[in-house]
């Protein structure tokens, strides 16, 4: 399984949010570019960054990005703000490695249809579900879309992944989130990248069984040091003993 080390980016600024509430930060006084060094340092192959401002359509981070492709020299995961075909296609010229579309998706399923074609190996979907309906604007607009169904919209185009965040997961017990999870990785057809569900070295080993899940995405524990990196990294990369189910 694929750890994705997430930094969150908001005024040029490592934060965390509580259940996407952009005007309540969490601000890490940490610089990005160092974070980001810092985590390939680690041993990590990818590098997951969600930018607040680009959702809200502002590109003030976009050079500090930049900074964190080059100097991090990992492959970065970016999502925010990619609502147009020009868009995405600055962003691979940029040296994105992979851009995630939600907001878009919703909007316009044509759209991430089209990148996908054009950019098969660099386009992933973000599904971010709260109380069993999938959400757009950094999880403050609710859709009329069941998950199940909203994966069904892309299953013939060629994603390189599916970002499934259970916003409940937030409040609720993990083994409900782990059930969306489950579920949803099972029907997918794309690869599954379980976002917010790795808060310890324990989430990070039990997620690793969980059937079709390819990778986990990874950010608050690794700043408030309650998760270490290389640990976490060790125990992805451990070989699977027998497959445990999950219903």
């Amino acid at each position: 399984m694929i750890l994705y080390p997430t930094i969150e980016l908001q005024n040029g600024r490592c934060v965390s949010l509580f259940r996407g509430r952009l005007d309540e930060p969490h601000i890490w006084h940490l610089d990005p570019i160092k974070k980001a060094m810092e985590f390939a340092k680690a041993g990590a192959e990818w590098i997951h960054i969600t930018d607040f401002d680009a959702i809200a359509g502002d590109n003030r981070n976009q050079g500090m990005i930049n900074d964190i492709i080059i100097k991090a020299g990992r492959p970065v995961q970016l999502g925010g703000g990619f609502r147009s075909m020009p868009a995405i296609e600055a962003g691979v010229d940029r040296g994105v490695g992979r851009i995630v579309l939600g907001t878009a998706a919703l909007l316009q399923p044509g759209l991430i249809k089209e990148a996908a074609r054009a950019f098969p190996d660099q386009i992933a979907l973000a599904v971010d579900v709260y109380k069993g309906r999938v959400m757009s604007h950094g999880w403050t607009e609710t859709s009329t879309f069941e998950p199940h169904a909203f994966l069904r919209n892309f299953e013939s185009d060629p994603l390189a992944a599916i970002v499934v965040t259970d916003i409940d997961a937030d409040l609720e017990e993990a083994e409900d989130s782990l059930a969306l999870i489950t579920s949803l990785a099972k029907e997918a057809k794309a690869p599954v990248i379980a976002s917010g569900l790795s808060r310890t070295l324990d989430d990070v080993s039990r997620l690793k069984y969980v059937p079709h899940v390819s990778g986990a995405i990874i950010g608050r524990s690794l700043f408030d040091k309650s998760v270490d990196l290389e640990e976490a990294l060790a125990i992805a990369a451990e070989p699977m003993g027998a497959i445990a189910e999950f219903v």
